[in-house]
């Protein structure tokens, strides 16, 4: 298996991107196209576990307006052949410097890339 193809790196690249920006500009319906759409699709946030599509939906309708643009930092994606992938990074939150990560389990599905897992965590404040 090959590992970080460059033009596979470049397609999750520009889909990571597009989430963030999505994310940034609190885009629901672009942060639900880039998640799989099935019960079995997993995302443990800041405020909740979601478990399923339409759970990962709701959480998304319930998050908080404020403090949700960062930027980021250390971010590493990895490829695996032509259809697996994850993301990691770090991020800082603008407004209140919170420091935090994320990590994404990315598959090509028959519709494009989807994340299929997510985990979100603050670091420990000191």
């Amino acid at each position: 298996m090959q590992t970080n193809i460059p033009e596979i790196v470049a397609e999750v690249r520009a889909e990571f991107e597009r989430y963030e920006r999505a994310l940034n500009d609190n885009d629901v319906d672009v942060l639900d196209a880039c998640f799989w759409n099935d019960p079995r699709v997993i995302r443990y946030s800041l405020m909740d576990n979601a478990y399923g599509f339409e759970a990962i939906h709701a959480s998304r309708l319930a998050r908080p307006r404020s403090d949700i643009r960062r930027e980021l930092t250390q971010t590493v994606i990895t490829t695996f052949g032509r259809d697996l992938a994850t993301t990691n990074t770090e991020f800082q939150r603008l407004e209140s410097g919170r420091r935090g990560r994320q990590t994404q389990t990315w598959v090509r599905m028959p519709e494009g890339w989807r994340v299929v897992s997510a985990h979100v965590s603050f670091m420990p404040t000191t």
